[in-house]
């Protein structure tokens, strides 16, 4: 698509059709007018939640309340971002989101309840068939229990709350909105502006003169800054240690994992597998070079282009014909739902003026998901459509097997079945191509999303348990002990293939990830596991097949690691990070003898 259409211009099979959520605003309206008066029968129950009869009856009406708010908030929210200029449906998100906090202003009372019971008494709850649809419930709030405090102390706690969020606002407000980078000259000798909106792309310019000078100029903008910002990262760490110690846990990082349930070892062995695997990445490195034809690599040169730029044009009837082909291993029950989802109007397809960028697959229970797309004639936007259809039908599957409870899957397991989708179709893709130059642009983008999503998203991780580590061992964490840590990762992850420019060491100062604290080793997880899916669909067939559904239609009816298991891949054992690892091996001997 050459012009960027208005809304209203735009053809309707390339829509998505939300009249599957509600008819028109009209039914919107009175579904919202039936829930506000229906959230005041939240009351009735509060201070009789000693009965299990009682129990029952306020989880089914939290799941009910929960449930229309979803989906008031979905369609406002989908009609809003389709055209972000309409003031109708921004004033419809804000209603909605009003009304949601309100209902958790009315159910906030239920939990604290429940926890105030007897331990006995709540086990006997835990066990009563009456509830037997709430027990994973039950057993979560008992779980919480050790690291639940006081009416009074938790209150105290609320109030910390706006408090605890000013490290992150005031990186964000120094990172976006105070922080400014100076002009560079482009490949024609042109002064242009650097921004952290183009810096990405001036890493990916095939003129290494041009990266060379955006690398400078950002990292030498945020040395300037270095104490400011090391600043801001030391209180978010001492944020951390305040609420971990008060909450009772052992360490920061046991607290973080502790929401999902996530055994210290997953993050452990994530860490120690990769350092296993380092001698791979740095073996990329050397090819890195020799595809470059640099006699020595630098940091700057990670993101540069491997192979002149592939022209490829898919359009996105071609990319929905070869995301079904590439998915064919999955078996037909999937891929009739994925049919189902390009032809009954699931996704809205191509950017116009006004709809919000980027892509993401969102839903409400009890319909089927939606997906948001910005769809160009590319290969990027084609292993866009197989990710966030990935995301859709692990929905499609968990809300048809599940109750509404139950359904949602934690964000530690959204990644994998949106990943699974794009390693079956880079698989297909690779298998079925004869020109050396498509096959060779294939592998460097793959061999790039495990260096990125793997290894650097690992480095990641480990940098913020020895920052944790350190303070927690009473260390004060100067920018020139932050620096040091973060450059001697790079060191010892790129290995001697490549030169690790000292400008490097402040990135630590540009990562925003790192205020939202051991979060970035789920991508690690998240791609670990989904290759490791798909490469036991590819070898073994139905049996995997049948386990994979299996993983699909488990929402969160258990915890994130035991769904997994279940389903063949343990995170607790480094296994599936080895086999990761062993599909990369195979990707980077396969570019070794392309380019032999």
């Amino acid at each position: 698509m050459s012009k960027v259409l208005k809304r209203s211009e735009v053809p309707e099979d390339n829509t998505w059709k939300l009249q599957d959520l509600f008819a028109d605003q009209a039914a919107w309206d009175k579904s919202y007018d039936e829930l506000k008066k229906l959230k005041d029968k939240a009351g009735e129950f509060e201070g009789k939640l000693d009965q299990a009869s009682n129990i029952k009856a306020v989880f089914e009406l939290e799941d009910e309340l929960s449930l229309n708010i979803e989906r008031l908030y979905v369609y406002a929210h989908l009609n809003h971002d389709q055209d972000t200029t309409n003031p109708t449906y921004q004033a419809l998100v804000q209603k909605a989101r009003k009304l949601s906090v309100e209902l958790s202003e009315a159910l906030s009372f239920i939990t604290p309840e429940i926890l105030a019971l007897p331990d006995q008494q709540l086990d006997q709850f835990i066990d009563d068939p009456t509830l037997a649809a709430y027990r994973f419930t039950l057993q979560e709030i008992k779980r919480e229990k050790a690291h639940v405090l006081s009416k009074t102390e938790e209150a105290l706690l609320a109030q910390v709350g706006n408090l605890s969020q000013a490290p992150q606002q005031i990186f964000g407000m120094i990172n976006n909105a105070d922080m400014k980078f100076p002009k560079i000259k482009d490949e024609n000798g042109q002064e242009v502006d650097l921004t952290h909106g183009s810096y990405i792309q001036f890493l990916e310019n095939p003129n290494r003169e041009v990266r060379e000078r955006a690398f400078k100029a950002v990292y030498e903008t945020y040395g300037k800054q270095k104490n400011t910002i090391a600043s801001t990262l030391s209180a978010n760490v001492n944020k951390n240690m305040f609420y971990s110690r008060v909450r009772k846990y052992p360490s920061v990082l046991e607290m973080s994992l502790y929401g999902d349930n996530i055994p210290k070892e997953v993050y452990t062995n994530l860490i120690d597998t990769i350092h296993e695997s380092l001698p791979l990445l740095q073996r990329y490195m050397e090819l890195r070079k020799k595809l470059l034809s640099v006699d020595e690599l630098h940091m700057y040169d990670l993101f540069a282009p491997l192979v002149e730029e592939y022209k490829w044009d898919i359009t996105y009837d071609e990319a929905k014909k070869m995301v079904v082909e590439g998915l064919e291993p999955l078996g037909e029950n999937y891929l009739n739902v994925l049919r189902s989802g390009f032809e009954d109007r699931w996704i809205d397809v191509y950017e116009n003026e006004g709809k919000r960028t980027g892509a993401y697959s969102w839903g409400a229970y009890g319909t089927h998901p939606y997906v948001l797309l910005n769809h160009n004639d590319n290969l990027n936007s084609m292993f866009t459509l197989a990710h966030e259809m990935g995301h859709a039908l692990h929905s499609y599957f968990s809300d048809e097997a599940l109750k509404y409870r139950d359904a949602q899957y934690t964000i530690f397991l959204a990644e994998v079945a949106s990943t699974t989708n794009e390693a079956l179709l880079m698989d297909y893709l690779l298998k079925k191509s004869t020109d050396p130059k498509q096959k060779l642009y294939l592998l460097t983008y793959y061999a790039d999303q495990f260096r990125t999503t793997v290894f650097r998203q690992t480095m990641f991780a480990e940098f913020e348990k020895i920052i944790h580590e350190r303070a927690e061992a009473g260390e004060s964490l100067t920018p020139q002990e932050l620096s040091k840590i973060y450059y001697d990762l790079n060191v010892k992850y790129h290995g001697k293939s490549m030169v690790v420019d000292q400008d490097i060491e402040m990135e630590w100062a540009r990562i925003p990830h790192f205020y939202t604290s051991f979060y970035v080793y789920k991508y690690a997880t998240g791609f670990s596991a989904a290759t490791s899916f798909s490469k036991q669909i590819l070898e073994e067939g139905q049996p995997a097949v049948d386990r994979y559904l299996g993983f699909l239609k488990s929402g969160g009816s258990d915890y994130s690691i035991n769904i997994l298991k279940k389903a063949g891949v343990d995170m607790s054992s480094p296994e599936p990070i080895r086999e990761a690892m062993s599909v990369f091996e195979d990707v980077i001997k396969q570019i070794e003898e392309l380019t032999q």
